[in-house]
């Protein structure tokens, strides 16, 4: 009795002692967790080659300006320093939109961007720098809760019941709002503002790659912005 109880307690104890995996194994599972962030990886990058090559044709160079009248000028927001200036990217997109209103694109300019907070207002500062421009100060809606590409799209569409746009931004992020308002009913030709080079360009090129495939996904799953309201 008192042998068997003692195998019994030895294979119990053999039973829940943690045994180091052979290296062969750890190896497979290496192999495999690496081959899914590969295909991970593909898989973000096809589908931002996709977006970005869908939206080609409907994207008009620095200088260009649409033939068809739209309802709405949508210009989006960037970086707005400290100081209330506008960044540089910020500032050749509001440019490129008083451009725009001012040939006859649109009669009306909507900057949409960061304004949640009181401490960070982007779309306060882009519609006083296109008022010093020379646009009416009545021809310019702000939408304070465009807080990303996406949501500044949905509510362009269904806040603001906007059907025909012209959208202005840098090239490298056009595709993707091109993409966004195509999926979410609204007809839109981008215009670049690239007025310059800026810093930093090469990391944003690379974020976009991974934004084009968040919003793919959101498009696809009919996501909703933050704020539905005005």
């Amino acid at each position: 009795m008192k042998e068997t109880l003692s195998r019994f307690l030895a294979k119990t104890k053999e039973a829940f002692t943690p045994h180091r995996p052979k290296r062969s194994t750890v190896i497979k599972i290496l192999t495999f967790l690496l081959g899914l962030c590969v295909l991970f990886g593909l898989s973000v990058v096809i589908i931002s080659a996709a977006v970005a090559g869908s939206q080609k044709e409907n994207t008009l160079a620095v200088g260009n300006t649409p033939t068809a009248k739209a309802d709405y000028i949508i210009v989006f927001g960037a970086l707005v320093r400290q100081d209330g200036t506008l960044s540089d990217m910020l500032r050749d997109r509001v440019e490129t939109g008083v451009r725009l209103y001012k040939e006859g694109a649109a009669d009306k300019i909507l900057m949409t961007g960061d304004s949640e907070n009181a401490d960070y207002d982007e779309t306060t500062a882009m519609k006083e720098y296109a008022v010093e421009q020379g646009v009416p100060k009545e021809d310019i809606i702000c939408d304070p809760y465009g807080l990303s590409t996406y949501d500044s799209v949905w509510r362009a569409k269904n806040v603001y019941n906007i059907k025909k746009a012209v959208l202005v931004t840098q090239e490298y992020h056009i595709y993707r709002a091109l993409y966004i308002s195509e999926k979410l009913g609204i007809s839109a030709v981008g215009v670049s503002a690239d007025l310059d080079t800026y810093r930093n360009q090469f990391m944003r090129d690379i974020r976009e790659i991974a934004a084009r495939a968040k919003d793919f996904f959101l498009v696809e799953t009919k996501g909703i912005a933050k704020y539905t309201q005005e």
